[in-house]
Parts: structure tokens; C-alpha cells; sequence
């Protein structure tokens, strides 16, 4: 079974269907068309966040979930699936992968990751995980204690990379020279050129988000890189 999910998603596009409580298209259904629209349009497979959403699009689509729950807890900056409530929640709604803040941060309760994946694998030891990760150090260090893919999905987003160029493809072809894990390109792929970059760059697949689903975010990426006039601007 591992094996033919690992034949699925090689060398395929993975599309995020995620939006937040705040954005316009905050719906379980919504994102359930979203990734329909995906598969459609090739997609090998969907990364989607919370139990809910991840239920809504296993009812469309039958493609691999890399599934996520971002949820905030006080003295912790990691909030991509940050304990073990998360964790049960997308066991219970069967996401085929699970993902994982992976980066050197201290985690809700001041807990370490090799704290907090040892209890996961002894708790799970058949499910496939995923480690969203911001740098090499951190990328290796997941491989080593056992995750099943290594993400560069953090890159940009802590305090030590909040100056790296996105799409970092340097992070994403130092890991997949020495990784000996899959590596997973994510963050901040925005042009098939880039996309075909990643890949180059020996990456195992890959996960586009803002460009493909987030139509006010790419509104704005549009308009912010040709200079036209903002709507926003004369309301």
C-alpha cells in the first residue's frame, strides 16, 4: 500500500486546498470543488487543513490528503499540527499523510520535536508523516528520526529564514542530494518555470497552495507585479 501511494505522488504536482477563516472561500464544500477542480487538472494529490475540510474533499476526489491542522497555542510559535490532539484528529478523518511543524521551535508546552515524535510514532507507528521543515539542519535532522517525507514548507516563515528568496530551490537541492528521505518542494512555487526548477533540482514532488487556490492572493500577485491600479485603491 505504502508503495503505491509512493508511486502516485512521484514527480506529480500536490495542490493545497486550504482557506483560512478569514479568506473569502472559508467552506468545507468549497475546498471539496477546489480539490475536484485539481484532480481534474492533474493533480496527484491534495494537502488540506482541518478535520472538516479533509472529510468534505475524501467525498469528491480519491487522491492522497497530506493532511494539516494549524491551531495556535499560547508560548509556542508552532502551529502546523502542534500536539497530539491534532494528530488524533487527522488519524480519525484518515489523511493519508500526516504533516508536521518539524522546525527547531519549541513546541506547545515547551517540548522538543524528538519529544513529541517519539510519543506520535509510538502512538501511530503505521502512518505515513510528513516534516515541514525551514532549513537543511532541520530537513536532516527529520530524516533522521524517521519521518517519511522532508518538506521545505517552513522556509521563509521562522525567524532564522525570514530573509530566504522563495522558492528556496538551494534548500530543495541540498536536501534531495543528501536526504535520505523524500523531499517535497514547497513554498512559495509560483510559475511552472519555477516548478520545473524544483524538479531539476531532484525533488521527490512537489505542493503548490496561493497560486492555484487562493484567487486573492494571486488577485494581488498580479497586481502588485505589473503595476496596475489596485480596485481597493478608489473604494
Amino acid at each position: 500500500m505504502r508503495k503505491n501511494l509512493y508511486d502516485k505522488l512521484r514527480n506529480g504536482l500536490i495542490v493545497s486546498c486550504q482557506a483560512l477563516s478569514d479568506e473569502p472561500l472559508y467552506s468545507p464544500h468549497i475546498m471539496s470543488r477546489m480539490a475536484y477542480a485539481a484532480k481534474e487538472g492533474g493533480a496527484v494529490g491534495i494537502r488540506a487543513n482541518t478535520v472538516v475540510d479533509i472529510t468534505a474533499i475524501k467525498q469528491e476526489v480519491d487522491l492522497p490528503i497530506i493532511g494539516i491542522v494549524k491551531r495556535e497555542y499560547d508560548g509556542s510559535e508552532v502551529y502546523i499540527t502542534p500536539t497530539m490532539k491534532e494528530i488524533d484528529e487527522l488519524v480519525s478523518c484518515e489523511a493519508e499523510i500526516i504533516a508536521i511543524d518539524a522546525t527547531n521551535r519549541p513546541r506547545p508546552g515547551g517540548r522538543t520535536l524528538s519529544e513529541f515524535w517519539k510519543e506520535v510514532k509510538e502512538k501511530y507507528p503505521d502512518q505515513l508523516f510528513m516534516a515541514d521543515c525551514a532549513s537543511y539542519e532541520e530537513g536532516m535532522n527529520a530524516a533522521s528520526l524517521g519521518f517519511d517525507f522532508i518538506g521545505t514548507t517552513m522556509s521563509g516563515y521562522t525567524e532564522e529564514t525570514k530573509d530566504a528568496n522563495l522558492p528556496n530551490h538551494e534548500l530543495m537541492r541540498r536536501l534531495s542530494l543528501d536526504s535520505p528521505k523524500p523531499v517535497i518542494a514547497e513554498g512559495g512555487i509560483w510559475t511552472p518555470e519555477q516548478l520545473k526548477e524544483a524538479f531539476s533540482l531532484g525533488v521527490f514532488a512537489a505542493v503548490i497552495g496561493s497560486a492555484i487556490t487562493r484567487p486573492r492572493d494571486i488577485t494581488k500577485h498580479f497586481i502588485s507585479g505589473s503595476g496596475c491600479r489596485s480596485g481597493n485603491e478608489i473604494r
